[in-house]
């Protein structure tokens, strides 16, 4: 299958003013040529399918939104290629805005004043779309959300959550070839993301619309995404599947510890020595790899590597200092594999 996004070796540079303290600094900064250059994005391919979701996925500062700017023809490459719909987004910019949607986290694409039909009708002219393709869409909308409470009242006495539901319907509108959604349920309570997750799910398999997902929510790469990328400080490190994301740390489970009874709570610094003296106990038998130990409020949490130790043994070990009250075995979740990933996990 011929993919709707191409990105070729691409990276992007950028040229840093190295900055000065003080007054005296500032008046040497404007005629300083001591620059520095910054590798936002290092190197990076991928090709990306029509119809596919995928999570672009990374820590501030790893180079997404930078990457972001690139597909959307906002900023143009220091070296490579990208192609997204046919096009070469910084050369055809136009061109490109008209088969892409975008919603970036609480900034709206919404007139302000006005109720969300009448920005809706403001689109359908700005995109130029027919008027049986623009009803086709509304009765889809009418389809899948109660569009009478929301159609006629203006943006600004929306809520959060009815605010990025409609902007999420208003970047559909058109109906692009790729939609980009940057941090769609920040903000929003549990019962809105649920609907926000299930109107996107909902968009891509009526239209097939391919959508390039950036969230720090991990709630929404489990129930969207099947495929995700993971980038930091620029490079590429992850690109594949959910099933084998999952696989690539499927020997690992936490188990959670209570070593206090429950009615005599400990004072953090206390908890902190607990969580230091299991630390030291299983360090003295085996590596963090194998067992990293850290505390979530009164537990102490140990991640434990059952391809290398099984947990029973680690349990015994932690028996021969310390008295257990209660204990909890549970799976590695999407948000510890990924922190792994990021903290280099994968070697």
């Amino acid at each position: 299958m011929e993919p709707i996004i191409r990105l070729d070796d691409v990276s992007k540079e950028f040229k840093v003013l190295n900055r000065h303290e003080g007054l005296k600094g500032s008046i040497q900064d404007l005629f300083s040529r001591d620059y520095r250059i910054v590798h936002a994005v290092n190197h990076i391919s991928m090709d990306i399918c029509p119809g596919e979701i995928v999570g672009y996925l990374g820590p501030n500062g790893a180079g997404k939104s930078t990457t972001i700017k690139m597909m959307t023809g906002v900023l143009q490459p220091t070296s490579g290629k990208i192609v997204c719909n046919g096009i070469v987004p910084y050369k055809n910019r136009s061109e490109n805005a008209q088969k892409i949607g975008v919603v970036f986290g609480q900034r709206t694409q919404l007139w302000w004043a006005l109720p969300v039909i009448e920005s809706f009708k403001i689109l359908k002219d700005i995109y130029q779309v027919e008027d049986a393709a623009y009803k086709d869409m509304m009765d889809l909308y009418g389809s899948m959300v109660d569009l009478d409470a929301l159609m006629h009242k203006p943006v600004r006495q929306m809520s959060l959550g009815q605010r990025t539901l409609c902007d999420i319907l208003a970047a559909f509108l058109h109906n692009p070839g790729v939609v980009f959604l940057d941090e769609p349920t920040i903000g929003l309570d549990v019962a809105m993301k649920a609907k926000i997750r299930e109107l996107i799910q909902k968009l891509n398999e009526e239209k097939n619309t391919t959508v390039i997902l950036t969230t720090h929510d991990m709630g929404d790469v489990d129930a969207l995404c099947k495929r995700i990328v993971i980038i930091d400080k620029g490079d590429k490190l992850y690109d594949n599947d959910m099933e084998h994301l999952s696989n690539l740390f499927g020997a690992y489970r936490t188990l959670s510890l209570l070593l206090t009874k429950k009615k005599d709570a400990c004072d953090e610094q206390q908890l902190d020595e607990l969580a230091a003296s299991v630390k030291a106990l299983l360090a003295d038998k085996w590596d963090e790899s194998t067992c990293a130990v850290s505390r979530n409020e009164q537990q102490i949490e140990i991640l434990i590597d059952e391809a290398k130790v099984p947990m029973m043994k680690v349990l015994n070990a932690v028996q021969e200092q310390h008295k257990i009250y209660d204990m909890h075995l549970q799976e590695i979740s999407t948000e510890s594999v990924i922190r792994k990933i990021y903290e280099g996990g994968m070697a």
